[in-house]
């Protein structure tokens, strides 16, 4: 293997791969500029990884691995997708930039933590996520802050869903996260109702596209709906075979984008991408904890959107096909798009994360030529 100047560090499951390979086209770019190199810690994630990209795909299950590997590799910079606990055994290299870049741009409390000030820079989409770090966390160095946007919004993935006269419906719900702070999934407490509602609209086409983990969840509930959806959908198809439902289980949630409408989603990064990608298109955001005033504070993206709680079920299917006739909150989508990503077109976001890394590049090696050898071998002994 090349020695890569940049890894991506991924130490997680196959279950939560999706996070890694939503980047593996941004860090193939990357690779045109500053060598790059996967490195995963489980045998499944890197087989699945593999599958999916040409670059060098290094996997270190034990922490001996991973050491070996940064002695024999000497990596400049790490770039980590999300905030796994294993992430430290990669911090612990002393001679390497860190820099974390996420999966997504969201207002989940997750997106900010303490474990930002770990990591050398920190980078984010725009204004909204530096009020969030302001917001969120006590004594939090904000020059770390990098904005880059979300680079994944330049790619353009062949589309998933067949051209339809039809106005189509999006219903694409996240999955319940790890703890109750972090839960904001509407499949089990709205899930069916709403996919009901919009398949009672008339003359639209009706798409499921659940987050991953939703398919793979181990809560019941959220189990016994998904199901009940997935039932749902199939009874319209093959009642309506010209309508054309479906659920979409696989696959890139941005190659379901093109030709929809509008998009039923919950809190999460998913909503923020339409918000991008698809401005000038309705969107409803649900609210499983029946608390408006506190999704508007904490959700700004809510202010652009219509809101769906469970008393506003009963009204859902005149609601969207209103929308989709009327759409009232156009303007202030467009005003709300500034806020979360800046003034970026499409093709902006990538060009500004490669800028950003092939600069912390540079600074590693202007920082390792200011420190004798002796010095960062010590603080590695050390750690």
């Amino acid at each position: 293997m090349q020695n890569p100047e940049v890894i991506a560090y991924f130490a997680d499951d196959p279950t939560r791969v999706y996070q890694l390979l939503q980047w593996l086209p941004v860090l193939e770019r990357l690779d045109e500029v500053s060598p790059v190199a996967i490195v995963t810690r489980n045998p499944e994630t890197a087989a699945l990884v593999e599958a999916r990209t040409g670059l060098p795909v290094h996997d270190a299950p034990e922490f001996t691995d991973l050491v070996e590997f940064y002695e024999v590799h000497d990596p400049k910079v790490a770039l980590y997708c999300n905030n796994g606990a294993r992430n430290f055994n990669s911090l612990l290299h002393g001679r390497t930039l860190h820099a974390h870049i996420n999966h997504g741009e969201s207002d989940k409390q997750s997106m900010v933590s303490n474990n930002a000030k770990a990591y050398d820079r920190v980078f984010v989409a725009g204004e909204a996520a530096v009020q969030r770090h302001r917001g969120g966390l006590l004594a939090f160095d904000e020059t770390k802050l990098v904005r880059i946007g979300r680079p994944q919004l330049d790619l353009h993935p062949e589309p998933l869903l067949e051209p339809t006269e039809r106005r189509t419906v999006l219903y694409a719900p996240t999955w319940e996260g790890d703890a109750e702070y972090n839960d904001y999934t509407s499949v089990d407490v709205f899930g069916p109702s709403i996919v009901r509602s919009l398949l009672e609209v008339p003359d639209v086409r009706v798409v499921y596209k659940p987050h991953p983990k939703v398919t793979t969840s181990e809560t019941q509930a959220i189990r016994d709906s998904h199901l009940a959806i997935l039932a749902l959908i199939d009874e319209a198809a093959a009642r309506e075979p010209e309508a054309g439902h479906e659920s979409v289980v696989r696959g890139d949630i941005l190659a379901v984008f093109p030709g929809c409408d509008a998009m039923v989603t919950d809190v999460s990064s998913v909503g923020l991408d339409w918000l991008y990608l698809r401005t000038d298109k309705p969107i409803f955001i649900t609210d499983r904890h029946e608390d408006g005033e506190r999704l508007r504070t904490e959700v700004p993206v809510s202010r652009c959107a219509d809101v769906i709680a469970s008393a506003d079920l009963a009204d859902l299917t005149e609601l969207v096909a209103d929308r989709l006739d009327h759409d009232e909150h156009h303007i202030a989508r467009v005003a709300m798009r500034h806020h979360y990503f800046d003034d970026l077109s499409v093709g902006d976001s990538t060009k500004r994360f490669i800028e950003s890394v092939t600069e912390l590049v540079a600074l590693r090696d202007e920082l390792l030529g200011e420190i004798a050898p002796s010095a960062v071998e010590l603080g590695e002994a050390t750690a």
